[in-house]
């Protein structure tokens, strides 16, 4: 026999299972979607297609070695970034983090509904804490080695044996020589430093994906902590986040950003990502806060309480799961607007100097009076935007029963 829990939860998967239906009925909304899995694969697995370092180098002793593996995590002569950093550990534990996919999802068929749910939370848990955790420790270190010229070598036939490249053998930072226009070697051609502008606006999307999700992240965590006190407890801690939250209102979030990081010394991708996300809690706070209003009294609520749950329980196990809709549509639509400000920081001249932005290749190219380059990095950045905002849109229209087809 099924418990009450059971019960819930099948209740509420059986809720997202109609949203994800309603959701695929749109299908601008649904290919948009997989257009942003499409442009984050890509973000994560750029070191595949476009490398200086080869997959497997065997050296004039005969010895074999691995130099692009190595260059992914244990190399700061390679990628130094933190964005680079963490979406390479991406790459690295992907195979592992599918298997474990698999193995869970295989395992959660033979238990119970309310158990599987737990054991998926669990092994989400895990998994953040594995990558937070190795994330945090390779920031901490400057592993660097010297970097032989591979591709001179095996170019000029000097090594006995063998060189397996990755398909472009180019880093995005590498300097070519001469400008030249599109071609086999050079998909979109080189720009007047000699850098490959494919190479580039392939790097590129992990700058625009990473600065619009981690920003994101951290304005809706603050929004939803804030807006789920406001709304569950009222009276004067109420009054006192709405004035907060109206204080913020106030002042222009971009003018704002500029102004913080005229401050800084040398401008980076991520204080430009706290910067964000301290800014623009508001939105999804507001949004919290009128879900908790509207729902701190439903009869589901004052069994909780009656119950003898503490009000953390009842805040973040019992209310908040239903007041998620609108927050993850205002998260959609954040993401674009975060890639929007980081490009057009980039295409001004505050952002990273280190990254290939989309903005700084667009700035790039209009110093220069190259067209063509001005186009290709305007149309990413439109491309992904738009992804966000049909996606948003369509999260929308499935989350709003009156919507529904």
């Amino acid at each position: 026999m099924a418990t009450s829990s059971d019960k819930a939860y099948r209740e509420y998967a059986s809720y997202w299972a109609i949203v994800w239906e309603q959701f695929r009925k749109q299908r601008s909304s649904y290919w948009a979607m997989w257009l942003i899995f499409g442009l984050f694969a890509l973000a994560i697995y750029a070191p595949v297609f476009s490398s200086s370092q080869p997959f497997v180098w065997r050296g004039s002793d005969g010895g074999l070695s691995f130099p692009w593996f190595s260059s992914l995590l244990f190399n700061r002569n390679v990628f130094e970034n933190g964005v680079d950093l963490f979406f390479n550990l991406l790459l690295v534990l992907s195979p592992a983090l599918l298997v474990s996919f698999l193995l869970i999802r295989t395992r959660a068929r033979s238990m119970k509904v309310s158990d599987a749910a737990r054991l998926h939370r669990q092994h989400l848990l895990f998994w953040n804490l594995i990558i937070l955790a190795a994330f945090i420790g390779l920031m901490l270190t400057e592993p660097r080695t010297a970097l032989p010229e591979y591709r001179e070598f095996a170019a000029a036939g000097l090594e006995s044996g063998f060189a397996l490249f990755p398909p472009l053998r180019i880093h995005y930072e590498d300097t070519l020589h001469g400008v030249t226009g599109p071609g086999i070697v050079h998909v979109l051609g080189q720009d007047n430093a000699g850098r490959d502008i494919f190479v580039r606006l392939l790097y590129g999307t992990r700058v625009s994906l990473s600065i619009g999700v981690i920003a994101v992240s951290i304005y809706i965590t603050i929004g939803i902590v804030l807006g789920s006190i406001a709304g569950y407890f009222g009276g004067r801690t109420d009054i006192v986040v709405v004035r907060l939250i109206e204080i913020f209102l106030c002042f222009p979030a971009f003018f704002l950003i500029l102004t913080f990081i005229g401050f800084l010394d040398q401008p980076s991708i991520a204080w430009v990502m706290v910067i964000i996300g301290l800014i623009g809690w508001t939105g999804p706070a507001r949004l919290v806060r009128g879900e908790f209003l509207r729902l701190r009294n439903i009869d589901f609520v004052a069994a909780a309480r009656a119950l003898g749950l503490s009000n953390t329980r009842i805040i973040f196990r019992h209310i908040l799961p239903n007041a998620m809709g609108p927050v993850l549509v205002n998260a959609t639509f954040g993401v674009a607007s975060a890639v929007l400000i980081e490009s057009t920081l980039s295409f001004l001249g505050f952002g990273d100097p280190t990254l290939p932005s989309w903005g700084r290749i667009l700035a790039f190219g209009r110093s220069t009076s190259d067209t063509q380059m001005m186009l290709i990095a305007g149309f990413a950045i439109f491309v992904t935007v738009s992804a966000f905002n049909m996606a948003g849109e369509g999260i929308r229209d499935a989350l709003d029963p009156k919507l529904r087809k």
